[in-house]
């Protein structure tokens, strides 16, 4: 039965909901978590992994880059089981629970251990308990809200997108700098710790936030026919671009630290450690965020009317020029020279102004364009384009190994490629974009009876 203090629709406010800082914070104790592992998981793979008998056994970085992104597509592939479980089986509530239980027991395998069986079945529930919530994660942000306060919907996302950077910008300082000094252990355990923060707080909002009740057979007969499957087509057409933006996005926790190994990496009258400049994306988020609310999109706005479909394909092109940026840092480590790691920051400045034009915007579109019913299984469709666009990443590294160790793109030429993939797809994305009718869906305000809703601990 579910317990009957639960609420079971969107409270009738024109206030923020009482839910939305349970969620948020364990949205940011979370990502602490992940983006911290995250951070330093290839320079793990090729500095301390070790085998079976404790010798170091690292890989080599072309392959150690190939499993990352096998890893985030995992990671991003998990949620479309996650939001079926959740919509049709143990709703929103239950499915974050039981999950994040899962997540911590992988966090707690990597802190332990550091061969490739352990990496391997760490990654594995990782990918299974973080891929599983996202999508009742962020879509229970948008069942907090009814009527009476969509209007403040964009600004909830707005705060969810800035608890993930808040919580990214500390671990991405920390995680390294405690690998580089006390190793693998404290350096993978206190994002566990982190993890196991996360899910008391969700667990202490449980009755602050509404539980929509899954839908059960109800929900799987409606989903899964020929409305339901027209209503994911349409979506998936502009998720496939979206896909490309991931495919460059995630090589910032990649390519772009090995790049950074090869560069100066004294900057600002400090030596910084090459993984941790991936927290400059974070910072630059929380300050680009009500930039582009209050300043350059009104701007914008006065030239011609900027739609979501619009702000994606805008970022979409300022993501491939700061792939620009990269390839021009690559030509520089060819001639032997070496240049200073500030060079990266207008590659990210540009990778993370595209962040909040595609990133953002695809979140709260991905929201307001699913029907009620199908809240996270949409939610999930848009998190496989991430997993499509890392699983191509994927490919195109094993791809161009060569059987003696080279590489068929490497340097310069690699970097362009990604460059001219973003930037030429909008090309493409224009016409798609024109032809996509727009279609908004908020839940409703009545409550669900308690008797015809699933049962949720």
């Amino acid at each position: 039965m579910a317990d009957p203090k639960f609420i079971t629709a969107p409270l009738k406010t024109d206030k923020m909901p009482p839910g939305i800082p349970y969620i948020i914070g364990n949205e940011a104790a979370e990502r602490f978590n992940f983006y911290g592992m995250r951070a330093i998981l290839v320079v793990f793979m090729t500095k301390y992994l070790m085998d079976r008998s404790g010798a170091l056994a690292p890989m080599a970085e072309n392959e150690a880059n190939g499993w990352y992104h096998l890893f985030l597509s995992a990671n991003y592939f998990f949620p479309t089981l996650g939001a079926i479980v959740a919509d049709a089986f143990l709703g929103k509530y239950r499915t974050i629970f039981w999950l994040s239980l899962v997540y911590c027991l992988g966090s707690i395998t990597l802190a332990l251990d550091h061969t490739r069986v352990g990496l391997t079945l760490g990654l594995t529930l990782i990918a299974l308990g973080s891929g599983g919530i996202k999508p009742c994660v962020s879509s229970n942000v948008g069942d907090q809200f009814g009527s009476d306060n969509q209007h403040l919907l964009s600004r909830a996302f707005g705060w969810f997108y800035f608890s993930v950077n808040f919580g990214s910008f500390f671990s991405i300082l920390l995680i390294p700098w405690l690998l580089a000094n006390y190793g693998p252990v404290p350096a993978f355990g206190v994002p566990a710790v982190l993890m196991l923060l996360a899910t008391v707080i969700f667990w202490a909002g449980r009755y602050k936030f509404a539980h929509i009740p899954c839908g059960g057979k109800t929900f799987l007969r409606d989903t899964f026919n020929r409305e339901g499957f027209a209503a994911l087509g349409r979506l998936a057409i502009l998720f496939a671009f979206v896909a490309v933006f991931w495919s460059l996005w995630d090589q910032s926790g990649g390519e772009w630290v090995l790049q950074a190994q090869n560069m100066n990496l004294r900057f600002l009258g400090i030596d910084w450690i090459a993984s941790q400049i991936q927290a400059v994306n974070a910072i630059m988020i929380l300050a680009f965020i009500p930039l582009f609310q209050y300043l350059i999109y009104p701007a914008i706005n006065r030239v011609f009317t900027l739609t979501p479909l619009r702000k994606i394909g805008l970022g979409l092109i300022v993501t491939g020029f700061s792939f620009m940026v990269s390839a021009w840092i690559e030509t520089q480590i060819g001639a032997g020279l070496k240049p200073s790691i500030g060079w990266q920051m207008p590659a990210y400045a540009l990778l993370s102004a595209g962040e909040v034009m595609v990133s953002i915007t695809s979140l709260e579109f991905a929201y307001t364009q699913s029907p009620r019913h199908m809240k996270s299984i949409v939610m999930a469709l848009y998190l496989l384009s991430v997993s499509a666009g890392n699983a191509f990443t994927a490919l195109v590294h094993w791809f161009i190994a060569n059987p003696d160790g080279t590489l068929k793109l490497q340097g310069a030429s690699y970097y362009n490629f990604f460059a001219a993939l973003s930037i030429g797809c909008v090309a493409v994305f224009v016409f798609v974009a024109r032809a996509y009718q727009e279609k908004t869906y908020l839940q409703g305000d009545t409550p669900v009876p308690l008797a015809d809703a699933a049962s949720e601990t």
